[in-house]
């Protein structure tokens, strides 16, 4: 399968999985178009198919292509319109003294403590808790694109891991684990925010957040974070609440 129109990616090929089970939504059946060869895909070509709805886990760039169902919806908010809520604004006060220090993605036991610990609070029993070490650099750590590691530390102690894509209008938050110890902690909520204060920064025009299903309670924080642009039918429009 090609996909028409798009000069800069016919090299690629783009094939279906098999159907497997969705990890959102129960008793449902999903399936991904995923686009190879992936050592063709760097950030250049990276940043062409994010537009299209693509996402990256590993070196494998993916999309859902389910057969009847199309409750994902590939969001980004645009970052110079973007104001914080007051809970928002509260989050960032909260945790306004975290040091920030961006890494190259190379693997830390100290990272992998905080996952694994992750993994084990927020989603026990959901298979990530028992990831290996080589699960997660694979997860993580391995990436044909620009890909960096944003540590956030309190104190010296760490506190949360952002995985972050750099794309030609945007930043990607691939995914991000935290000290789940403190339940009065933001940190979820802090690191959109960072990472929208950081794309401002750059001059970059949209942090990209991932998919959005409306039915997903694991994706309702994503719809606080306003105006939130969709994916819907081949463009980019706002969705509103």
């Amino acid at each position: 399968m090609t996909l028409p129109g798009e000069t800069q990616l016919q090299r690629l090929q783009f094939y279906t999985t098999t159907s497997y089970p969705c990890g959102y939504l129960e008793e449902h059946e999903a399936q991904s178009l995923i686009a190879a060869p992936h050592h063709l895909i760097d950030t250049r070509i990276y940043s062409e198919l994010i537009r299209q709805g693509f996402r990256r886990s590993g070196k494998f760039a993916y999309r859902p292509f389910c057969k009847h169902c199309n409750a994902c919806i590939s969001v980004r908010l645009p970052v110079a319109r973007f104001q914080p809520s007051r809970s928002q604004r509260r989050a960032r006060k909260q945790h306004q003294n975290l040091s920030v220090t961006v890494l190259e993605p190379q693997f830390s036991e100290e990272h992998f403590e905080l996952y694994h610990a992750y993994q084990q609070a927020r989603h026990p029993s959901g298979g990530m808790d028992a990831d290996n070490a080589g699960q997660y650099r694979d997860f993580l750590l391995q990436s044909n694109v620009d890909t960096v590691l944003v540590e956030f530390r309190e104190a010296g102690g760490l506190r949360m891991v952002s995985v972050v894509d750099c794309v030609e209008d945007g930043l990607s938050a691939v995914y991000a684990f935290y000290d789940c110890s403190n339940a009065k902690a933001a940190y979820g909520t802090y690191n959109v925010l960072w990472l929208a204060d950081w794309c401002r920064r750059l001059n970059l025009p949209y942090l990209y957040l991932g998919y959005w299903i409306a039915e997903s309670r694991k994706m309702a924080y994503k719809r606080n974070f306003t105006p939130l642009e969709g994916l819907l039918d081949g463009a980019w429009k706002n969705i509103e609440k």
